[in-house]
């Protein structure tokens, strides 16, 4: 029986491993779309500043999702454990192919000004709440969800993971409209129906705590 207990505590790990290298090769794969159409027609692929400016700030913004999703303790329903690797294993291979395409056009991963790419797009928000970004998590609260256990952890990651959601479905509409390159637009439309989703799942599972969503900005 122990040996079971120890080849279960590690298989978790393993199977997130697992997962992240096949994510990120297809992340890979994607950027290499770029290239190749860069390497045929170099003048006409660039990316604009919107393109660059989504690339960095959802990059960021991802970034706080994993942290979210990291900082959950291990001691929740098996249902919650899961949404969170999950998260962490999209958003990680996302961040990895975002900054790829930086790095093609050798732009840095972020910016001093985050957010000013929306400034131009009919749905751009001027007033994210006091947040940086959209949706995003103030570090008392992250730090409170590193103190919380149980059933008081998984409340609060809910709480936190739907708000940050939201402000990442704002971002990725407004990127549908900005953006000039149709592999950041296609990925943009990929993060609204994968997070709206898991929304929808999230929200569903904050309702049987009897809990209700933070008020999104």
């Amino acid at each position: 029986m122990v040996s079971d207990t120890k080849s279960s505590s590690f298989r978790g790990p393993l199977v997130l491993l697992l997962c992240a290298t096949v994510l990120g090769v297809a992340g890979v794969a994607a950027g290499m779309g770029f290239e190749s159409e860069r390497d045929t027609n170099p003048d006409t692929v660039q990316l604009s500043s919107a393109d660059i400016g989504f690339a960095q700030d959802m990059s960021v913004h991802h970034e706080q999702a994993v942290l979210i999703a990291q900082t959950l303790s291990q001691d929740v329903d098996p249902q919650t454990r899961v949404i969170a690797d999950q998260i962490v294993v999209a958003q990680t291979s996302e961040i990895a192919t975002m900054r790829g395409w930086l790095t093609l056009f050798d732009e840095p991963f972020t910016t001093p000004q985050p957010m000013q790419w929306m400034h131009g797009s009919d749905h751009a928000m001027t007033d994210h709440g006091g947040a940086p970004m959209p949706g995003a998590a103030s570090t008392s609260e992250i730090t409170r969800l590193a103190g919380l256990r149980g059933a008081d952890a998984e409340t609060l990651f809910l709480q936190l993971m739907i708000r940050h959601h939201q402000g990442g479905v704002d971002m990725a509409e407004a990127a549908t409209h900005a953006v000039a390159s149709e592999p950041i637009r296609r990925i943009a439309r990929g993060m609204i129906r994968d997070q709206s989703n898991e929304i929808a799942v999230m929200t569903a599972i904050l309702d049987t705590r009897d809990a209700t969503p933070l008020p999104h900005p």
